[in-house]
């Protein structure tokens, strides 16, 4: 906040001596004013350049959070050797291995339709095969109770499909374009030979077209078929297969799973990239050139802890460190990846890997990485979190100095202006009355000599 500058106006031939008293005056009195500006800019810089610390911290989390990504699901590949046949997807749980799948039947779903001679829809949201406002759908015996919102054939379908008693409803036009015969299509949600009714209090109105039957495929070359009642198959924790189509006869179509290199070294080179941005902004704040923390205790914990995270080891494994998967310091403290070590490690497999690296939750590298990084950055107590709000709290209090001081200069200023005011105005006076004074002596005079003459 500036000191306010107001112009000094006398009428006294002293009013500039008056101005530059008042500003002499002011600057004296600002002088609190300016240290304490200067220590809120101080701390300004402070929390400028933590914040630039916090947010290459933060880079340095998402690098592990893409690391532990890399080592779940998004860190494996799948290959279907017969895509017409099937599609295979991985979810948590999986792990490598390989499948063999031979699709012999896709199964079908049980078909049903209203039957011929009763009333003709030509308009499904105006008319309706039936006058009943309720009706009585059995699936396989269960019984349901159906109350479309209106006496349509639009509101028949949705209440039946609302009241998910293993069926699906649908609306299909066996007529022409011009003579539409729209009809009530149920079938059955599951691959089975289903009974499906739907009664109105005086017939059942459905016929039914085509009985299910369920999927069938033998797994890992058993001679047994094993049966679904859907084409979505869970063949093993993680690993979900879809049927699209049947195999050649003994012609096993398979699923192979594996761990991609590729996704982790990616993830590990972006790890090496974050740690050596955040080594940068450290030493940008030491050294000749020392940036706004310079000296400041905070940078030695920070540094601390950049050394806690990579010093963590396994007692265990082939991989023990990360010097084991290729990451490597030079004489700067700062990061590489050494592909020859790192394609060693995984030559053999990434179970070692996986068994080092951990899981960001429980245990191994991943989890000690983030615990360590949590503590600096949680939003509740973390270090970088605590430091900025303190900071932030120092200059809110500075502000509050800040003002107070302007206050008081201000008062000083106004008052000294008054002051001055008072005693130009008197000055002005007498020198009005001086003049005065003068020019009536000047004219007295004048006169004397007049009448000496």
């Amino acid at each position: 906040m500036a000191t306010s500058s107001t112009l000094f106006t006398g009428a006294s031939r002293y009013a500039s001596d008056f101005q530059n008293l008042i500003t002499r005056a002011v600057a004296i009195a600002s002088l609190p004013l300016n240290q304490l500006q200067s220590v809120k800019s101080n701390l300004e810089a402070e929390s400028s350049a933590l914040s630039k610390l916090q947010d290459s911290f933060e880079s340095l989390q998402s690098a592990i959070e893409g690391l532990s990504s890399a080592m779940g699901t998004s860190g494996y590949t799948t290959a279907v050797s017969n895509g017409a046949v099937l599609s295979a997807s991985v979810s948590s749980g999986v792990t490598p291995g390989i499948w063999s799948v031979e699709v012999t039947s896709l199964g079908a779903w049980t078909s049903t339709m209203s039957k011929d001679g009763l009333s003709q829809v030509s308009d499904p949201s105006s008319e309706n095969i039936s006058s009943a406002s309720s009706f009585t759908l059995s699936v396989n015996g269960v019984e349901t109770e159906i109350t479309p919102d209106g006496n349509t054939l639009n509101d028949l379908v949705e209440a039946i499909n609302e009241a998910d008693a293993g069926v699906e409803a649908t609306i299909v036009n066996v007529g022409s374009s011009s003579s539409p015969d729209y009809r009530l299509a149920v079938r059955s949600t599951s691959l089975a030979e289903v009974s499906i009714q739907l009664n109105d209090g005086s017939e059942d109105l459905l016929e039914t077209l085509a009985v299910g039957s369920p999927a069938t495929y033998k797994l890992n070359g058993m001679a047994t078929e094993i049966e679904s009642d859907s084409r979505t198959l869970t063949l093993a924790p993680g690993l979900t297969v879809t049927l699209l189509g049947t195999s050649d006869p003994g012609v096993a179509t398979t699923i192979t799973v594996s761990r991609s290199t590729t996704a982790l070294s990616n993830a590990l080179s972006a790890l090496v990239t974050a740690y050596n941005a955040v080594v940068d902004a450290l030493d940008a704040h030491r050294g000749k050139d020392a940036g706004a923390l310079a000296g400041q205790s905070i940078l030695q914990a920070l540094t601390n802890s950049l050394r806690k995270l990579t010093a963590y080891e396994s007692s265990m494994g082939k991989v023990r460190s990360l010097t084991d998967l290729g990451l490597v310091f030079d004489d700067k403290g700062k990061l590489s990846l050494d592909t020859t070590v790192f394609r060693s490690a995984v030559s053999e497999g990434t179970q070692a890997v996986t068994d080092f690296l951990g899981d960001s939750s429980e245990s191994g590298f991943l989890k000690w990485a983030t615990d360590v990084l949590d503590s600096l950055l949680d939003s509740t107590d973390g270090l970088l979190t605590s430091s900025l709000n303190s900071l932030k709290d120092e200059i809110k209090a500075q502000d509050e100095r800040i003002e107070a001081e302007q206050d008081r200069i201000d008062r000083i200023q106004q008052d000294l202006l008054a002051r001055m005011a008072a005693a130009d105005a008197l000055i002005a006076s007498l020198e009005q009355q001086a003049l005065y004074m003068n020019n009536l002596f000047e004219a007295m005079r004048l006169a004397a000599r007049m009448y000496a003459w």
